[in-house]
């Protein structure tokens, strides 16, 4: 009985461990956008997250909310500095996320100012 017991523990650990390793790892999409970055955060009660948010039409119908990794330093500033500016950002898509992470499942791994399209001059 204690044999069983203890080949049950090693496997609930071992899938355990595999699905946190898949999180951690492993991305549904990668992509850009672009838009008017409007909000860039840092936020939460518990655990401290970097959030944003790119308007993607005139009217700021269309919200992109993103987060950031604490460890992006670069991401951070570039996106603090470039605050109410038209932006692209590149970014993975997860398939879950952890609560320390983020709030949502993209997240930002770099950023560049880029003129707007609705610039008239």
């Amino acid at each position: 009985m204690r044999k069983f017991l203890m080949i049950i523990t090693v496997i609930l650990v071992v899938a355990v461990a595999g699905y946190f390793a898949f999180l951690y790892s492993a991305t549904y999409s990668e992509g850009m956008r672009s838009g008017e970055l409007i909000k860039v955060s840092r936020k939460g009660v518990a655990f401290k997250t970097w959030e944003g948010e790119i308007s993607q039409g005139i009217s700021g119908a269309q919200i992109f909310s993103f987060s950031v990794l604490d460890s992006e330093e670069k991401v951070i500033a570039d996106l603090q500095e470039f605050e109410g500016q038209y932006v692209q950002v590149n970014y993975v898509e997860r398939y879950r996320t952890f609560p320390w992470w983020g709030d949502t499942r993209y997240f930002i791994k770099e950023v560049k100012k880029v003129n707007s399209p609705f610039k008239i001059k």
